[in-house]
């Protein structure tokens, strides 16, 4: 469900395109993203930055396409986001030594530093890279092109990494399981000698 409400800005888009024409759709996304973050304000939900971020260069770019009746803004918006998201995520490491994908995740597993600093490299790598993807479409193909693979296309492209991040991940989790249970093994071992030698000494 939340990965639905997260492209419901991007499916408005898609619809209102497809009945109408850009110009509609661009100020209808806006108005999504609008909406989105009030629905979760009346529902007092915790609203990510993210979707801030992606508020602000909505408004800005999707504003500056309905003023100027021109598409290209609307086009670059998606490559803005990605590549400012690449950018966040690569000088937080970099400049504060905080790994953002790290601060997300883990919680929910567990696996060692370098990992992580791999993680993080292949987000940066993926956020750019999609910047570059989205120009090339916007700019080689139709705008009809564009859009169909700014729903489909991208949202495919991310599924597919995830999956592969998943993937990567589980591979070094089976790698640190049994080593885990190894030392938890010799703990509890080492408990019970301790407590054996303590209640022969008690005799």
């Amino acid at each position: 469900m939340k990965f639905l409400f997260d492209l419901f800005p991007v499916i408005l888009f898609f619809l209102a395109f497809k009945l109408y024409d850009i110009f509609i759709a661009t100020a209808v996304a806006i108005v999504a993203a609008i909406v989105q973050i009030g629905w979760l304000w009346f529902r007092r939900r915790q609203v990510d930055k993210m979707m801030w971020i992606n508020l602000a260069v909505i408004v800005v770019f999707g504003g500056a396409t309905l003023i100027s009746q021109d598409e290209t803004f609307i086009k670059w918006k998606p490559t803005v986001l990605y590549w400012l998201i690449a950018t966040v995520l690569l000088l937080s490491n970099l400049i504060f030594r905080k790994n953002l994908i790290q601060t997300m995740l883990e919680k929910q597993i567990v696996v060692p530093s370098f990992v992580w600093n791999r993680l993080n490299l292949s987000w940066v790598s993926f956020f750019l890279t999609m910047g570059c993807i989205n120009l090339y479409v916007a700019f080689s193909f139709s705008v009809d092109t564009w859009v169909t693979f700014k729903l489909f296309g991208a949202t495919g492209l991310m599924l597919v990494f995830i999956i592969v991040q998943m993937m990567m991940i589980g591979k070094y989790l089976k790698d640190m399981q049994p080593a885990v249970v190894e030392n938890v093994t010799v703990n509890e071992l080492d408990s019970l000698e301790k407590i054996e030698n303590k209640a022969s000494k008690e005799r």
